[in-house]
């Protein structure tokens, strides 16, 4: 028997994600009050039009665009806009009402989050985010809560539903990115713009929130290193599952100590990389996403589900309203952000990984031996080559040099060493051109 009073739910936003909120609220209202052991009244959802066409048909009655009028009267506030304004504006109005909120945006916590924590620290209050980094995937709190007592050493993921469907139809289909893309966006994973997510923005911001929670330390967004997977070809990736690896844009945090100075710290960077096939993330197919956690006691965890869509992430948001509401029911302060740790945030330079390198050189005696020693000059080791020498005709014409193109896969090295070694080998009289420089992450569990 529910004896404690309604708890008014205020939504902010009836898009693709918000209006399957307001459907499951509305449709299994009375199954979530018996969950939660108080009722769940959805008391309005403010829209920027209250004509618009939405998929799902929410009653007339309940839309507004007067949103900090509906804030005022609700105990939860739920956050589907999108956005930094006026989203931003509107959650601080409900944490200093005194109401919690859930939200699922990705782009305001990973540039303002520290801020809002910090509001909802002063009153009380509570901010859930869930749906904010990986859709549906329960990553959030595994990371706050079940692994809070753990040391969380890595976190590596595919963060992103439209880069993985694309380099994914590259890998199986052979499509080009240009393809791909196009296929993407025909099937509505890609937005007309996409940007925000095939330079790894996205990504980026989610990055910046998962090194956030798994390391107790602020990370912003403008900390991690991003580079885009616009310029990966068709031919790198099949060379890639010739050599057992697939192309995929990764996001990775991890914590590690600084070579230079012995201090530990953090690192967050997106971009595409190398994936040994036999890795849990390699099999991550269309526009799913996963999250490989590595912690010192609980070891190897593996996340995978929907990253996107409109009804998976709305499972995540109602996660976290019932969170919220069980709280209000049992009483007491919310829980703070435990980001007390202040371990310094490094740039990519202090991460140690391997790259490979394709370089097409001239096909003359001592090439291969000038190569391998600017390698070893910056301390860099080779662990395998393959060459490829070009026929006397191909790629050719009058008094062109004979070519080959080398495969270079290296041993572990700091991202600033291989990075000068890059350059070295780019500058050589010898290299005609270099084809490809990809990371090399993730040795098989």
């Amino acid at each position: 028997m529910i004896d404690y009073r309604n708890l008014r739910i205020a939504l902010l936003g009836a898009g693709s994600v918000g209006s399957q909120v307001a459907r499951l609220l509305l449709e299994h209202g009375d199954e979530l009050a018996a969950r939660v052991g108080a009722g769940l009244e959805l008391v309005g959802v403010a829209v920027r039009d209250v004509d618009a066409k939405r998929d799902v048909d929410i009653p007339r009655e309940l839309l507004t665009t007067d949103a900090l009028t509906l804030i005022q009267s609700a105990d939860i506030v739920i956050e589907l806009m999108g956005g930094i304004e006026p989203a931003k504006e509107y959650i601080l109005a409900a944490i200093n009402s005194g109401a919690d909120v859930v939200t699922g945006n990705k782009a305001l916590l990973a540039t303002h989050g520290p801020e809002l924590f910090a509001a909802a620290d002063q009153v009380g209050a509570q901010l859930y985010y869930e749906a904010a980094a990986g859709g549906a995937i329960p990553i959030i709190r595994p990371l706050r809560d079940s692994l809070a007592g753990d040391r969380v050493k890595r976190v590596m993921g595919i963060v992103n539903g439209t880069t993985n469907f694309i380099l994914d139809r590259m890998d199986v289909q052979g499509d080009s990115f240009e393809n791909a893309l196009a296929v993407a966006t025909e099937l509505g994973y890609a937005e007309a713009d996409p940007t925000a997510d095939v330079e790894g923005y996205d990504a980026a911001q989610k990055a910046a929130i998962l090194a956030s929670l798994a390391f107790h330390t602020a990370v912003p967004v403008e900390a991690v290193h991003r580079e885009g997977m616009t310029t990966v070809t068709a031919a790198q990736v099949e060379a890639a599952e010739k050599a057992g690896f697939v192309v995929k844009l990764l996001a990775i945090c991890e914590r590690l100590t600084d070579p230079a100075t012995g201090v530990e710290g953090v690192v967050a960077r997106v971009h595409p990389a190398l994936i040994s096939r036999r890795h849990p993330l390699a099999a991550v197919h269309d526009a799913k996403n996963a999250v490989f956690v590595q912690a010192e006691a609980a070891g190897d965890l593996m996340f995978y589900g929907a990253g996107a869509g409109g009804t998976e992430t709305a499972s995540a948001v109602l996660g976290d309203l019932v969170s919220a509401a069980r709280r209000h029911v049992a009483g007491g302060p919310g829980v703070g952000e435990s980001v007390h740790a202040n371990l310094p945030v490094f740039d990519i330079g202090s991460v140690t990984t391997r790259y490979q390198l394709t370089l097409v050189v001239t096909d003359k005696p001592g090439v291969l031996a000038q190569i391998a020693g600017l390698f070893s000059e910056h301390g860099v080791s080779v662990e395998a080559l393959q060459q490829t020498v070009a026929s006397a005709a191909a790629g050719r014409s009058g008094d062109q040099p004979l070519t080959a193109t080398l495969v270079i896969i290296t041993h572990e090295a700091t991202e600033a060493a291989l990075a000068a070694t890059v350059a070295a080998v780019s500058a050589h009289d010898a290299v005609v051109r270099v084809e490809s420089v990809l990371r090399v992450e993730g040795d098989t569990p």
